[in-house]
């Protein structure tokens, strides 16, 4: 063979070479994940949800571009619980975390002042770090009571690169915020409105991003929670159809939240990071009442269909707005499509490893489940139920379940146990010997309002069902952390 021959030999073989490491590594590349997480927005919020008023295009562009879920759960009916869930994957009890933390101060007889999320719990960002994945959280942050503190773990304790962040809400409020900490250092007054603030971050850390590396990327509005504050511009377009200046306020401050979403993909689309991006959209939990307390004059938000609000184990205390978008990987007839696959926040973290390639952890105990099937055109088998327990619910059931299409809530001895914010050794007993009473049962498929209480038509089923939330609520008091 001469010469000419073995270059064409030799560059052929280097072409398929090329061509089979390409495909390889494409093969193998692993997706961006971005969590857009809203505070306090309702079911009923988003256009894509069926608002009469609200305009929220960006996030109608997200849901026509991926899957709009219509069984989409938080952890909790409340913020900080929820958060915890949400990163770890776990029942926030199993963490400790039972209510919304206040910030540290004296010590107080159910030790609250303790509570945060401890050092024993991995996050979904410690869990995608040994892969390769850069991390950021931007926003609300609520898992611990001392926050920025040396006596607590802080958010980059918990496998964040970099983090800019509040305690808990945007203060004074959304408008001008002067409570936010870069990476350990507080920054002082930053002018303008708290969600743009918080999307100037993410695109400022994906800009200067430092490697090809994937990354996980955690976005946590503030935005609907109270005090809320909203451009004039946006708040004067609402006036014709709100029934008071402090509805168009709200209004406006949904839709400035989504004008921030829109911003954020608009710049992941400009830095070329939206082509393998798994984006996902939702609530901490679902709409706070209308002036429950002094200052939430301007909570308009709305729970939709559901029964109940923040706070309520009924649904609308935790089934919140849900949208995944995957540019290119989708399949093409899940694009735009609605599911009513019930998912949770709790899913995420194990979906994401899944995806990443990486071992789903068996310890600690999981609660969620991996849905990358679900994002394949697959069916998702959940077999451990849903099961929630928030002692200081406003209504009386203080646990609930979602199993299947079903709907179980109960009472603690029958309504009797006195309200918990916490859980402490001398609390403890009061949940963990109490039994599951007042059983109602609900089929979601046809009575998602939760209307027709089916405990009394069918003893079979009751018994069925109330046996089995028995057990798992036994099992999470178990494994629930004490104060």
């Amino acid at each position: 063979m001469n010469n000419i021959c073995w270059n064409l030999v030799f560059i052929t073989t280097l072409l398929l070479a090329s061509a089979f490491s390409a495909n390889t590594n494409a093969q193998n590349e692993v997706p961006n994940f971005v969590v857009i997480l809203c505070d306090d927005l309702g079911y009923g919020d988003l256009e894509c949800y069926g608002h009469p008023a609200i305009q929220t295009p960006h996030l109608n562009q997200l849901a026509a571009n991926g899957i709009r879920f219509t069984d989409c759960y938080s952890a909790a009916p409340v913020c900080s619980p929820s958060r915890v869930g949400l990163l770890t994957g776990r029942s926030p009890n199993r963490a400790g975390v039972y209510d919304w933390i206040p910030s540290a101060g004296k010590p107080v007889p159910n030790k609250r002042h303790l509570v945060h999320m401890r050092n024993s719990e991995k996050t979904i960002a410690q869990h995608l770090k040994p892969a390769g994945y850069e991390t950021c959280q931007v926003g609300k942050w609520h898992c611990n009571s001392a926050f920025n503190q040396p006596q607590q773990p802080q958010p980059g304790d918990f496998g964040f690169d970099h983090w800019f962040a509040t305690q808990n809400n945007a203060s004074p409020t959304h408008k001008n915020p002067d409570n936010f900490v870069r990476n350990g250092r507080a920054t002082g007054l930053i002018e303008g409105f708290s969600c743009q603030i918080i999307v100037d971050e993410a695109i400022d850390w994906l800009t200067r991003k430092k490697s090809d590396s994937p990354f996980f990327l955690f976005v946590a509005f503030h935005e609907p929670h109270e005090p809320i504050a909203s451009p004039s511009a946006i708040v004067n377009t609402y006036q014709s159809v709100a029934r008071s200046n402090d509805e168009a306020e709200y209004f406006a401050n949904v839709e400035n939240m989504d004008l921030a979403v829109g911003k954020l993909t608009a710049a992941m689309e400009e830095l070329n990071f939206l082509d393998n991006t798994i984006i996902v959209f939702t609530s901490d939990n679902g709409p706070e009442t209308l002036n429950r307390y002094r200052s939430a004059n301007r909570s308009y938000g709305q729970p939709g269909p559901l029964r109940g609000m923040k706070l309520h184990t009924t649904e609308a205390g935790f089934r919140v707005p849900g949208i995944m978008s995957w540019k290119g990987h989708l399949p093409e007839d899940m694009i735009g499509s609605t599911n009513n696959t019930p998912i949770s926040s709790l899913d995420l973290l194990p979906t994401f490893c899944e995806l990443a390639q990486l071992t789903i952890p068996k310890e600690p105990e999981l609660d969620g489940i991996s849905i990358k099937s679900l994002l394949l055109g697959k069916n998702v088998s959940r077999k451990k139920p849903l099961v929630w327990a928030y002692y200081n619910a406003i209504n009386d059931a203080r646990v609930a379940m979602r199993y299947g299409q079903w709907k179980v809530l109960a009472k603690l001895n029958e309504g009797s146990v006195k309200k918990l914010t916490n859980l402490t050794a001398e609390s403890l007993p009061l949940v963990r010997d109490a039994k599951l009473t007042n059983i109602e049962i609900y089929d979601l498929s046809v009575d998602v309002s939760e209307q027709n209480n089916l405990s009394g038509k069918n003893k079979k089923l009751t018994r069925e069902l109330a046996s089995l939330l028995q057990q798992e609520y036994q099992k999470l008091v178990e494994d629930s952390h004490v104060w």
